[in-house]
């Protein structure tokens, strides 16, 4: 029996890899590790950390910093003593980036896996080389990131995106869209709410004074979000033209004829539902200066990113204001053959991200790593 070691230190992380796990088969794989309740409801030897761990900003993890310290040097005794046969880095590359590091200086020399890429290629393309270096298996999940990395020498897998599999479920082919409704998509963060909703509500004041048939709906992702938005549309004077809901985000995307969306992953998940769309951006001037001189990639959005060109209407900083946002909105509402060309797009991108299975693709890659004479036909296979 093959003995596994799993890291992760996000909610994101812990499905991903609670889901990988269930596609390893039990009869051959041990399993501990660090994770969140759903991967220790899989094996109850993998450590339920995320309260601790899944920080948010650098001040947060400085303020953790000792925490963090005796964490590395825990988890990489541990990991010496249990000697698995590989070492699975899911995500979160602050803390599993340094750990390949120390395992490999302390001399660990069993199979270091990770899954879900960093996204180094948008702002440290530098780091692909080191990563090189240390790790003997790469599992991606979009798909110019296998080349990426595999110019670097590090042999790497496209498994596809989960994102496709996880949204099959929800997808309703009974659910019409409403050609007078328009979604207002702020993001699933307080911080973002309140930077991006304003510019969105102004936006379908102008909308709603051109054409008086036109509702609004958004979804906030709890209830807390949902009164702050509330009292926002309030304030706005659209009580009575715009609909909000806690937790239907991935139904509002299927009914509603176009909308706005803040960057992130709600993007990815538009495209997989086909929402005619733009996207929005807005943070602090000083870390988007900051931002924009670290990041080497031409776009924001990952659609745009992924087509190699701007699929998807970028509203970024000063130009995420409320008249360029209807003047977006209003060129999607007015042109039905702008909309469909925008989805015809938007499912090209989505049919990039592989037709799903993606995580037994990943347990695939993790058993080929594990066996030294699967993995010399890697290179040939294309997943």
């Amino acid at each position: 029996m093959k003995r596994l070691f799993l890291v992760a230190g996000e909610v994101s992380g812990d499905t991903h890899g609670a889901a990988l796990m269930r596609s390893l088969p039990a009869r051959k794989f041990e399993m501990a590790g660090l994770g969140g309740p759903l991967m220790h409801a899989v094996s109850g030897a993998v450590e339920d950390w995320l309260d601790e761990a899944a920080v948010l900003g650098l001040w947060e993890v400085l303020r953790k910093y000792g925490y963090f310290k005796k964490k590395m040097e825990e988890t990489v005794a541990r990991i010496f003593a249990e000697k698995p046969d590989g070492v699975v880095l899911i995500d979160y590359p602050g803390y599993n980036l340094r750990l390949a590091k120390r395992l490999r200086e302390g001399g660990y020399t069993g199979k270091l896996i990770y899954y879900i890429s960093p996204q180094v290629w948008a702002w440290k393309k530098g780091r692909i080389k080191t990563m090189a270096a240390l790790l003997d298996r790469m599992i991606c999940i979009f798909p110019f990131e296998k080349a990426l990395y595999e110019s670097s020498g590090l042999p790497t897998v496209f498994a596809g995106h989960p994102l496709v599999d996880s949204l099959a479920a929800e997808r309703d082919a009974g659910i019409a869209r409403d050609e007078n409704l328009v979604a207002l998509l702020p993001g699933s963060r307080s911080r973002e709410v309140e930077a991006l909703f304003p510019p969105m509500l102004a936006a379908a004041r102008i909308l709603g004074m051109g054409n008086r048939e036109l509702r609004f709906v958004s979804a906030a992702a709890n209830a807390k979000l949902e009164a702050r938005m509330r009292e926002m549309a309030s304030e706005a004077g659209l009580d009575d033209v715009l609909e909000i809901e806690v937790g239907t985000v991935h139904e509002v995307m299927q009914r509603s004829v176009a909308g706005v969306v803040a960057s992130g992953t709600a993007t990815l998940e538009a495209a997989c539902f086909g929402l005619p769309y733009c996207l929005v951006y807005r943070v602090a001037w000083l870390t988007y200066v900051v931002g924009r001189l670290l990041v080497e990639v031409e776009f924001l959005g990952i659609v745009n990113v992924i087509a190699g060109r701007e699929v998807v209407r970028e509203l970024l900083q000063g130009d995420a204001t409320g008249p360029k946002i209807a003047a977006e909105l209003s060129r999607l509402l007015g042109d039905a053959a702008a909309r469909e060309a925008l989805r015809i797009d938007l499912a090209g991108v989505v049919e990039t991200l592989g037709a799903g299975g993606a995580h037994g693709r990943a347990a695939e890659a993790v058993m080929e790593a594990l066996d030294p004479a699967a993995a010399e036909s890697l290179a040939d296979r294309d997943f």
